[in-house]
């Protein structure tokens, strides 16, 4: 069972481009595929179905970016990844994206052909939302493979035959099962890859075909017999009857026993993130530039009319505006974000913490806690609806952030368990049916006011909390909600660009405009020319 971890799901990961479920999932897929191939890739034919969401938004969202720089493996935060064609023109990687019927189940998959001299394989996977992903096909195989363990695919044309010499180190594998489809393997997950001697032994055998050793790409691992306390708030509170903890002490022990990691490491690694995160607000403040955008940077000149008493009075709220803001901006111009817990939220959670911790003096520390607070309403998301605005629209990202940063500010201001919680409840209710509706196909606007909506909407729902406003419905029941909602949400209002403000006279015109200017940059490589759809 996969359980959702507060630095795999919710809190990162540490990347760059415009969207973390077409960015930082694509390159983790494309990371598995090319370790599928042994990091041999000539050429690459690239299938997205045409009902789903990649096929008007793999290139302006960043799809294509990530997914090549996984093929090139490069990491989500490269520097390299705004120059992708040019990377893929050195390497000689010929790539070809097609828009095909797939008969694809879900809005973000993505069906790869991957080719060197001597062998073709086949991979599909799906993005999950907020840079999650899972592979779901290999070689006709449906499996299943999240990027949280060492998997070893070891082929064979008669696998069960294997399953003997596997026993001489059984204790050491978390899984072993056997796929019998058109090209059969054994899939082995496990903490470390088969050792040397075993590897040697079994390439010996005959009817052993190749091994193939699949890398992790999430930070967190997961294991045999893995459990965790609780996985709803119900729950939580049972677990806490006779503990009183606050909700960031509840968030380490949630993670804790995830992760199987020390309390201390819990805490460093969310002080890492944070400290990732104040960067990129004040990296934004400073000032962004990137040609390949909508909007400008504008949060140095919404500081000066603050400073210069110029804005209506609302210190701790135009705080947090202009952190949402700036760090919208570093995202927009290709700088390195936390998706928290989407790439295109970004701004909400993160601006609004540190906005509020600003505005009250508080230590780092205090912004640790309220941060893993918010990852585990985070994790109570994950696991009751989703992150992907493809599936929920945009409720499911600047709706979840909204109501994780909620929870974070009740706690810093002093709230207890109770107001935090209410405070979060508030939040998601006030952000049910929000639609994702990317003017240009970008993730620019109206994601920027989405988030500082959210921001507020946050800021509000923790004073309210703080009160004793009362949120009438149980955090675990808006969360359900939230999920129904977004599967009734019309498909063209999921992240499609094919209603709402996306399809408006003027984003037209703006996309139009954006796409003439790309033309002439792609003219220059001769690379490029074959990234146009077939």
């Amino acid at each position: 069972m996969n359980f959702p971890s507060i630095f795999n799901d919710v809190i990162g990961p540490v990347m760059r481009g415009p969207s973390s479920s077409h960015c930082a999932a694509a390159l983790r897929i494309g990371r598995i595929a090319r370790d599928l191939m042994g990091g041999d890739l000539d050429q690459v034919i690239v299938q997205y179905d045409p009902k789903g969401s990649l096929a008007t938004t793999h290139k302006s969202q960043g799809s294509d970016m990530g997914l090549f720089g996984g093929l090139l493996g490069w990491d989500a935060d490269d520097d390299r990844l705004p120059h992708y064609l040019k990377g893929v023109e050195e390497a000689g990687l010929d790539i070809q994206i097609r828009i095909e019927d797939i008969q694809a189940d879900h809005p973000n998959t993505y069906k790869l052909t991957l080719f060197n001299e001597v062998e073709m394989r086949e991979l599909t996977a799906i993005s999950l939302g907020g840079g999650m992903i899972e592979v779901v096909e290999i070689d006709g195989n449906p499996l299943h493979m999240m990027g949280d363990y060492n998997e070893s695919l070891l082929y064979a044309d008669q696998p069960e035959q294997i399953l003997a010499e596997l026993a001489v180190e059984a204790n050491a594998f978390d899984e072993i099962k056997v796929h019998r489809g058109r090209i059969p393997f054994i899939q082995i997950k496990s903490q470390a890859f088969l050792s040397a001697d075993l590897k040697t032994r079994l390439l010996q055998l005959p009817i052993v075909k190749q091994l193939k050793e699949i890398h992790p790409v999430l930070p967190v691992r997961s294991r045999q017999g893995l459990s965790v306390p609780f996985r709803t708030c119900a729950e939580m509170l049972v677990f806490n009857e006779d503990k009183n903890w606050p909700l960031w002490k509840l968030a380490q022990a949630y993670e804790m026993a995830r992760g199987n990691l020390s309390s201390e490491e819990v805490f460093e690694k969310m002080r890492n993130i944070i400290r990732i995160m104040r960067s990129s607000i004040d990296s934004g403040i400073q000032g962004t530039s990137y040609e390949d955008r909508i909007l400008g940077s504008q949060s140095p000149q919404f500081q000066q009319e603050m400073l210069k008493g110029n804005l209506v009075p609302g210190d701790a709220l135009n705080q947090v505006i202009l952190f949402v803001s700036s760090m919208m901006e570093v995202k927009s111009s290709m700088g390195v974000i936390v998706a928290a817990p989407t790439a295109g939220s970004c701004g909400a959670l993160p601006g609004a913490v540190w906005g509020v911790a600003e505005r009250l003096g508080l230590e780092e520390d205090e912004v640790v806690k309220a941060m893993l607070s918010a990852g585990l309403i985070g994790v109570f998301i994950a696991e009751g609806a989703t992150f992907a605005a493809e599936v929920g629209g945009c409720m499911a990202e600047c709706g979840s952030g909204s109501g994780m940063a909620a929870a974070a500010i009740a706690q810093m201001a002093g709230g207890n368990l109770s107001q935090a919680l209410s405070a979060a409840s508030q939040a998601l209710q006030n952000s049910l049916g929000m639609i994702c509706d990317p003017i240009a196909n970008r993730v620019e606007a109206p994601c920027l006011g989405r988030n500082v909506m959210a921001a507020s909407n946050a800021l509000s729902c923790a004073n309210m909390a703080l009160a004793q406003y009362d949120a009438l419905i149980p955090l675990d029941e808006v969360i359900a909600t939230m999920n129904d909602v977004g599967n009734s949400i019309a498909h063209e209002l999921r992240c499609t660009a094919l209603g709402g403000l996306s399809i408006t006279k003027t984003s037209k015109e703006i996309e139009q405009r954006l796409q003439m200017a790309e033309g002439g940059e792609e003219s220059l490589t001769t690379a490029a020319r074959r990234f146009k759809i077939c």
